[in-house]
């Protein structure tokens, strides 16, 4: 069962001058945006990331760095709301985001038409969530601080 909570999941890898963030286009909008996913039962966020990242990008990953970003989603945007069983004054959910280090080829799920490695700057123009902009923005902070 869908449990009440969203997770967002940032693929990275260091080049040799820079970061790079690989930010997936989604089959079903055309929009860009990292991995995401809803948690099942009674698994943690955590647990939900990693089979999230595995099911989308067919990595196994087993580092995860917690970032701090997170945001409230609106219920209204999951289309099978009705069969979630969530309590009726259950408006909106969290959004809790992790970083990953990806340095495998990945293998697109049919939840996106592709996946393109690009630098912060371009991957902050394309990306269509602010949600993701957020925590790429503090993953790409804790990943340069020095």
């Amino acid at each position: 069962m869908r449990a009440p909570f969203q997770i967002l999941a940032i693929p990275y890898r260091r080049n040799k001058d820079c970061i790079l963030f690989c930010a997936f286009r989604r089959s079903d909008s055309d929009l860009w945006q990292f991995i995401a996913g809803g948690g099942e039962d009674s698994e943690t966020p955590s647990e939900a990331a990693k089979r999230e990242i595995y099911e989308e990008s067919g990595i196994e990953c087993s580092d995860l760095i917690s970032l701090t970003s997170m945001c409230y989603l609106p219920v209204t945007i999951f289309p099978m709301l009705k069969n979630y069983n969530w309590q009726k004054d259950t408006y909106v959910i969290p959004e809790y985001a992790f970083g990953f280090e990806c340095n495998e080829d990945i293998s697109l799920s049919r939840e996106h038409t592709e996946c393109v490695w690009m630098t912060y700057e371009k991957a902050k123009e394309i990306l269509a969530y602010d949600s993701n902009k957020t925590a790429m923005y503090e993953l790409f902070r804790r990943l340069t601080a020095i």
